[in-house]
């Protein structure tokens, strides 16, 4: 009878082990399960962002590729231009050589060569920034009586002289006199650049402004606006120089300010 006691107990014990085991094992299959639909979950995400990621990168690679296009194409254009000052040079000196040179071509072929020559060395002093409109006109004119176009030449013919005060107070007479001609933006152009070249930035930033804001339909206004980003670069301040680089690809996209713009921004680290 004891014995059939005892194996009743142990049966009963054995019993209640296993029904104790079982219900552990469930719970923690639910927790194992729970754990992995938690990974499964992190790991759609993380792909998520690795894609965003590769897009990401695909469309840096893509703005790196064009600028260095950009870049190249500016360095072939640059080459190209040296050659054609160094031809159209060679075409000045065999014109002054003559007898009789025929003075009308003299002048439209150094008005070339300034142009080139201006637009090759933006930035710096001894070639000053791209072409001007005006055919250069003699000072040799009328005491007293100097118009509109002489009178903007002297002050341009100064400038190149390198007189960047003296050349200043003329463009700021002839705007005092001719405030809305057509030779009014480039006037307030160059006395930005009397300041550049001067490497006061500061002011240069000031007057090139006024390019923008007083003539925004001249064509002075995307010289100007790349000129105000490289004087920002030169102060230091580049989330500004970015800022207006920016400005001049979107708003004049196919010109050669902003070719200068993109090849400007992929150096600004």
């Amino acid at each position: 009878m004891k014995k059939i006691t005892a194996l009743l107990f142990l049966m009963c014990f054995l019993f209640t082990v296993g029904c104790a085991t079982t219900g552990d094992l469930r719970r923690a299959q639910g927790t194992l399960d729970r754990k992995i639909q938690s990974l499964k979950e992190e790991n759609a995400a993380l792909r998520k962002d690795i894609d965003k990621l590769n897009e990401a990168l695909s469309t840096l690679q893509k703005n790196q590729a064009e600028a260095r296009a950009d870049i190249t194409e500016i360095r072939d254009t640059l080459q190209s231009l040296k050659g054609s000052v160094e031809g159209l040079k060679k075409d000045v000196s065999a014109l002054a050589a003559r007898a009789n040179p025929d003075k009308e071509k003299l002048e439209s072929l150094s008005f070339k060569v300034n142009f080139i020559e201006n637009f090759l060395g933006i930035g710096k002093k001894e070639n000053h920034a791209e072409g001007d409109k005006t055919k250069a006109v003699s000072k040799n004119g009328q005491k007293g009586k100097l118009d509109k176009e002489s009178a903007y030449a002297a002050a341009y013919e100064t400038f190149k002289e390198g007189k960047y005060e003296k050349a200043r107070t003329e463009f700021q007479t002839f705007l005092k006199a001719y405030p809305d001609s057509e030779y009014s933006d480039n006037a307030q152009f160059w006395i930005g650049e009397s300041y550049y070249f001067e490497n006061n930035y500061e002011k240069a930033i000031l007057e090139y402004e006024k390019v923008v804001k007083k003539y925004p339909h001249g064509n002075k206004v995307p010289y100007a606006l790349l000129k105000q980003g490289l004087s920002f670069l030169n102060l230091g301040d580049k989330a500004s120089a970015r800022l207006i680089l920016q400005q001049i690809i979107k708003n004049y996209p196919n010109t050669n300010q902003a070719r200068i713009a993109r090849a400007k921004l992929v150096e600004i680290k």
